[in-house]
């Protein structure tokens, strides 16, 4: 059977063309001084030029030319002006055969090159081995493999035979990793795996299967059937050090594609290759069930305190008139009290005709029960939840070996103390169980009197392991989200090398005894400044007259001319189903061929059936829903096309050449450079089996859902998008947009609401080379910082709120520019640290130093944020833009009401890079078309200048059909240019 195209023809088209670009033809055809003196030697013009069209066609693309073959005329007039001959002559050369023949001998000998055989195909194979383990991507292989046989001089064959040679590197590589993983797994490793294929007696079910079906919303209960399963997957015992034996890329490769495959699937393959992907899977597995039960305990604290702080202000709310019934009694005592005194007579007998003695005392044993402090504390409320609590902490601690630092030593013993008295079967605590990680907050109700309340104990550790688990203070071996924070940072050795090269890929002087001092005097100079334009009453739209901070809301007008020539443009945009709209856009830029296959790394065949899968991510349709309402496409064709070619990554991928192409257009170089941007969550109901997994926002109303968090160029681009609980705070995700998106973006300022702020984001925007500019709502009551011994000017002494602690910043100095390091090469994510960092408690020492620096920052932003209008001006644009940009995202994410139904985060993901795509597709569309309705309503006469063009945002979508059939390809695309524009409307009146 013959072997499947790894590379289309046009792609290998691309790869081996020759060059016609005037950069590509200076860098490979300029000739040397000893390639022009061979060629010299040529007497007539013709030879010297067919020489010198052989040596460069030897040199790049790394062949001979067919004899039959007509170089471009670019080419020939380069050469040709470098050997002193004319393009034309090369028709004279090609008549001479034997010329050609004798010259071509004449250049392998000169040049060291030598033709493909059989010996270069099994060196090539061998050498192309050792990539092919860590990259299968086709391109990417062929790429290397061109590039090596011009590096060793010998000819390029044909396509076929490069084809034969990724085939056998790829399949070569792939045997050696299966080989390598089952040989780790020990004498009957493979035995154990294949028990995951096994099904049950009793059920008929592959324990693959069972542990796939693990709950996902957070109950004591689902806790349980987690840790259940994750004890069953131990006992196959697969050591999890078997991914070490392979290069970390391809461990994730198999893991990823032993994930997407059915049992059934698995139970046909190759015994070896079998046995590496449950190998694989068994140790992924292990490590989502690991995250899966530590984040289900988290979300189950998080809630159960939630709860006691609702029940705590309820029952405030009830007591309050209880308590004025009790205060309205004491007042009338204690006044009945002052007039008998004052008036010279008995006090007790006034109180006793006034209330009476008996219902004096009871209101004030009522008012000592009112007052007490456990009576508002969500702690006292927690502790009757114990019941709760005690259904699931014995499953937990006893299924997981917590590790951490000197700092939670007694935090450790704590848990092994519980984790034994559980095992055991006792209600009582040893001895003397460790107390030191109680807090003061907690030591009232753990040790009323002096005597440890065993309940309140247990309850208080789960609460600090909670803690510490989120802070990277306690850590679980096999974990990926709850990992040993040192772990997450760039290997020491790694970093001191860096530095001592001068290397390290951060924006800062990376000597902090040269940083700091001139930091503090760029500070001190913005505060003279800034002191300055306010004593001249020279700072537009701030007042600081008062000793407090007023600054006047900026007023973004849209002329109505502008808003009149929008209306124009969009009414001569063609109107388009969503599908023809899709397939416009793939067939301009070809974003669907980024989707490729998981394990063979080709563009999908069916290219309908794929956008028909991100059409129903994107409309949250559903692929059963989707299935029904598009004719031509089963369901099954849709389950096989999402589970094995989309992924987050094709999705960035497929986003990312989007983007690049909106970019490039005029029009969008007229709303902005590309190089500022904005982000902002945008929250979606939970509905259905997904309400159990979604997080109430009170700011939201209380019904469960999740954010889409979201980052959009100042072009309207919206060039990256990711799921985050609803009631996370967005702070620690904004740089993630900055750092990890794919686009050719180069952002330089970015801009958030309040949301996103924090000391952290502020100071490590800095150390990485953002600038970070928010627009703060509470800009006023956040107080500025001065390093230890200076002074604000008297205009601006009221905004001070205290010294940064500059000898802690200095102490900490290289680690901060580790920890940045650590996050610029992608050793851990910029959201996970700054969790981490956010978690910490107040005594951790980097946490602190990245607070000072921040602190630091800040303060420099507001005094920038008070004296240019423009930055405020910016941020409150960019901004705008995202929230025009979430109203269009709004109307596309429009089935199921709108509600997030998926229980699973993958799928979560799945929609919000769906969505996202659309949105980006729809953007360039209407970009294309905007740029040329106003071009047209410029031949009109109607100005359309950029000062108004700029106001005409590509966020429409009226003349785009969302919903119906969808149907692929029932109208005629245009074969070249644009459909024909609508006349609008205004215009005809007119």
């Amino acid at each position: 059977m013959a072997r499947r195209r790894l590379l289309t023809e046009e792609q290998w088209a691309r790869l081996l063309a020759v060059p016609t670009d005037e950069r590509e033809l200076i860098r490979h055809y300029t000739l040397g001084r000893d390639d022009l003196d061979t060629i010299g030697t040529k007497r007539t013009a013709r030879n010297r030029l067919g020489y010198a069209v052989l040596l460069c066609y030897l040199r790049h693309p790394g062949r001979v030319p067919d004899p039959d073959e007509i170089p471009s005329l670019a080419l020939l007039a380069f050469v040709a002006r470098q050997v002193g001959a004319e393009p034309g002559d090369y028709a004279d050369y090609r008549r001479r055969g034997q010329t050609r023949r004798e010259q071509i001998v004449d250049i392998m000998e000169r040049t060291g090159h030598r033709s493909f055989d059989r010996a270069a195909f099994g060196e090539l194979a061998s050498w192309l081995l050792s990539i092919a383990q860590v990259n299968r991507d086709p391109m990417a292989l062929a790429a290397a493999l061109v590039d090596e046989l011009r590096r060793r001089r010998i000819l390029l064959p044909s396509a076929a035979v490069l084809e034969l040679i990724l085939h056998q590197a790829r399949g070569r590589a792939e045997r050696l990793i299966h080989r390598v993983l089952v040989d780790a797994l020990g004498p009957d490793g493979g035995v154990r795996v294949e028990a995951l294929l096994e099904p049950w007696a009793d059920t008929g079910l592959a324990m693959l299967a069972w542990l796939r079906l693990a709950p996902q919303s957070p109950a004591p209960r689902n806790l349980i059937a987690v840790v259940n399963r994750l004890e069953a997957l131990r006992g196959l015992a697969v050591d999890r050090s078997v991914q070490s034996q392979v290069p970390e890329a391809a461990f994730e490769r198999l893991a990823a594609e032993g994930v997407r495959m059915t049992v059934q699937h698995l139970r046909d393959l190759s015994q070896t290759r079998r046995q590496a992907l449950l190998a694989a899977t068994a140790v992924r597995t292990e490590a989502v069930l690991t995250d899966a039960a530590l984040g289900m305990f988290d979300k189950l604290m998080v809630s159960l305190l939630r709860r006691a702080e609702s029940r705590t202000a309820e029952k405030t709310l009830k007591s309050v008139k209880e308590t004025q019934g009790q205060l309205r009694t004491l007042v009338a005592a204690c006044r009945a009290m002052i007039e008998a005194r004052e008036g010279g007579r008995d006090p007790f007998e006034a109180l006793d005709k006034s209330i009476g003695w008996y219902k004096f005392v009871v209101s004030v044993a009522d008012a000592e029960t009112l007052a007490r402090p456990d009576t508002t504390d969500p702690r006292a409320e927690l502790l009757g939840r114990y019941a709760t609590i005690r259904a699931f902490a014995p499953t937990l601690l006893g299924a997981f070996q917590f590790k951490g630092g000197p700092a939670v030593t007694s935090l450790l013993r704590a848990l092994e103390a519980l984790q034994a008295m559980h095992a055991s079967g006792k209600r009582s605590l040893p001895a003397k169980p460790p107390t030191g990680f109680i807090r003061r907050s907690w030591r009232r109700f753990v040790m009323p009197g002096g005597v440890i309340d065993r309940k309140a104990y247990e309850i208080c550790a789960l609460s600090e392991l909670r803690d510490r688990l989120r802070a990277g203070d306690v850590w679980v071996e096999g974990s990926r989200q709850f990992r040993d924070f040192e772990s997450c940072l760039v290997p020491r050795p790694t970093f001191d090398a860096l530095r001592e090269e001068n290397a390290l890929p951060v924006a800062v002087e990376t000597d902090g005894t040269a940083y700091l001092p001139a930091r503090r005097q760029a500070l001190l100079g913005r505060l003279a400044e800034v002191a300055g334009l306010a004593a001249a009453g020279t700072l537009e739209d701030v007042d600081l007259s008062t000793g407090e901070l007023k600054i006047s809301p900026i007023r973004d007008r849209t002329p109505e001319v502008a808003d009149a020539l929008g209306r124009s443009a969009y009414e001569a945009l063609p109107r388009v189903k969503i599908t023809d709209l899709l397939l416009e856009v793939d067939r301009w830029i070809g974003f669907s061929a980024c989707f490729t296959h998981q394990r063979s790394g080709r563009p999908p065949d069916d290219r309908a059936a794929l956008l028909t899968a991100i059409l129903a991510d994107g409309i949250n349709l559903g692929l059963t829903r989707m299935a029904e309402a598009c004719r031509g496409v089963s369901m099954r064709q849709l389950a096989w096309v999402h589970d094995w070619h989309v992924r987050e990554e094709t999705y960035a991928t497929a986003l990312a050449r989007i983007i690049d192409a909106h970019r490039a257009l005029p029009l969008a170089g007229v709303w902005g450079d590309g190089n500022t941007s904005s982000s902002d969550g945008q929250f979606y109901r939970a509905g259905g089996r997904g309400e159990a997994v979604g997080d109430v926002n009170a700011r939201h109303g209380n019904e469960p859902g999740v954010a889409f968090y979201t980052h959009v160029s100042d072009q309207y681009g919206p060039f990256h998008t990711k799921v985050i609980a609803a009631t996370a705070s967005e702070a620690p995700h904004v740089l993630d947009g900055l750092l990890y998106h794919q686009t050719g973006l180069s952002i330089e300022e970015h801009y958030t609401d309040t949301g996103g702020v924090s000391d952290h984001v502020f100071g490590l925007c800095h150390l990485l080379g953002f600038r970070f500019a928010p627009r703060i709502r509470d800009l006023k009551d956040r107080r500025l910082y001065l390093f230890p011994g200076d002074e604000a000017p008297p205009t601006l002494q009221p905004l001070i709120g205290g010294a940064v602690d500059v000898d802690h910043l200095a102490v900490h100095w290289e680690e901060l520019l580790r920890l940045a390091t650590s996050i610029r090469v992608g050793t851990v994510t910029a959201s996970a640290l700054l969790r981490r960092l956010a978690a910490y408690p107040r005594q951790n020492g980097l946490a602190l130093a990245l607070r000072e620096l921040g602190r630091i920052e800040r303060t420099m932003f507001t005094l920038d944020w008070l004296r240019d209008p423009a930055l405020r001006r910016r941020a409150n644009a960019g901004l705008n833009k995202g929230e025009a940009r979430n109203a269009l995202a709004r109307a596309i994410f429009f089935n199921r009401l709108g509600e997030m139904r998926d229980r699973n985060f993958e799928n979560q993901a799945y929609r919000a890079s769906g969505l996202n795509l659309l949105v980006s597709a729809i953007i360039l569309w209407n970009t294309r078309y905007l740029q040329a309705a106003l071009e047209d309503l410029g031949q009109g006469g109607i100005d359309v200048q950029p000062e108004l063009a700029r106001h005409v945002a590509p966020l429409g979508w009226e003349h785009i059909g969302l919903t119906g059939d969808y149907v692929w390809g029932a109208d005629p695309m245009p074969t070249e240019g644009l459909r024909p524009l609508r006349r609008p409307m205004s215009l005809l009146a007119a």
